[in-house]
């Protein structure tokens, strides 16, 4: 199981040394749009570390990752009672003794980037920013994704169409301009990722680890497409950050290619690509010059996810891992923020 005494009892106000990193596989389970000014995100990079051929991939921005999963675990913090499902007053409003707006049932009003409580478990993990007001660094560190297949083989361009009721595109003898095409991200493709969770205590872990198994939905229209499935391949605990997304795209991609399993014309096989990153990471992993106190994977992994996965279903569950990682954060709030406020 994980190792709950590698985590501090407290969160601290300067850096400690204790990352906890989440090793994962991302795949679209849909027709998936990262885009920027209505276009796909795309970088140009080397195919792999010993391929060094020039490969354009999909990017996957890091708040195209981080936002969907922070607005899950706000959804829970609202859904479970620790913080309100109002906006923030545009101006006055009823606050607490330490100035923190609240609705009429004294929960605290965080709206978010519009005015953050700077108290709940979001806030202290992912941080927030909130002008001359204050900000907080985010401990959960995150970069920009790569698709493992080249762009040519993940992407595929669609003519999207917005018909009248009637079915048709035309009304009233006038035919409707509301035609377009977009490039969409290709079901089954894969982005290896690692989130990094700096000096948080076990509880505020969890939250984040929770946030990152529930959120299914990433990108652009996401009431339509853009579902996910994110593969814990696993937990790393150590006295530093390990490799980067990139470096880990680039090494899969030259282990798959060793083994003959990348075809141009075909998706990669899900399940090759599982157990080729399963191989590779204790190698990243020793490689990097850092210290790692547990790496839980294989067997011990599924045994901790289930475990984990079973406590949060139950609502009983879920309302004890919020609760807990709301008085963590509520701790290291009336020590550090709200002093730095009264200042």
């Amino acid at each position: 199981m994980l190792s709950t005494a590698f985590f501090p009892t407290a969160v601290p106000p300067r850096p400690n040394g204790r990352y906890a990193h989440i090793i994962l596989l991302r795949e679209t389970d849909s027709y998936a749009l990262f885009q920027t000014d209505g276009e796909l995100n795309t970088a140009r990079v080397h195919a792999g570390v010993a391929r060094d051929e020039l490969l354009t991939r999909i990017t996957m921005f890091k708040r195209k990752q981080t936002t969907p999963e922070r607005l899950i675990g706000r959804e829970l913090l609202r859904r479970y009672g620790l913080v309100s499902g109002e906006q923030a007053p545009e101006k006055g409003g009823k606050t607490d003794e330490r100035g923190v707006a609240i609705d009429t049932a004294g929960l605290p009003i965080c709206d978010y980037n519009v005015e953050f409580c700077k108290q709940c478990p979001d806030c202290i993990s992912y941080g927030f920013a909130i002008g001359d007001a204050g900000s907080e660094k985010s401990k959960v560190y995150s970069d920009t994704a790569y698709s493992l297949s080249a762009f040519d083989a993940s992407h595929e361009a669609f003519t999207l169409n917005a018909p009248y009721e009637g079915g048709t595109m035309s009304r009233k003898g006038e035919v409707t301009s509301r035609i377009n095409e977009q490039d969409h991200v290709r079901p089954q493709t894969l982005f290896p990722a690692v989130i990094t969770v700096r000096d948080l205590t076990a509880p505020l872990f969890l939250y984040v680890l929770n946030n990152v198994l529930r959120t299914r939905r990433y990108g652009a229209q996401t009431t339509r497409t853009g579902t996910m499935t994110n593969h814990i391949l696993g937990i790393a605990l150590a006295d530093g950050e390990i490799f980067s997304n990139l470096h880990f795209t680039q090494r899969l991609y030259d282990h798959l290619a060793a083994r003959a399993a990348l075809d141009p014309a075909q998706p990669i096989a899900v399940d090759v690509a599982l157990q080729a990153a399963r191989e590779l990471i204790p190698t990243l992993l020793q490689e990097d010059q850092v210290a790692v106190t547990q790496y839980l994977a294989g067997d011990e992994l599924a045994g901790f996810l289930a475990d984990f996965g079973g406590r949060t279903r139950d609502e009983g569950g879920m309302r004890e891992l919020l609760q807990a990682a709301a008085r963590d954060s509520a701790t290291y709030h009336a020590a550090y923020i709200q002093k730095k406020g009264k200042k």
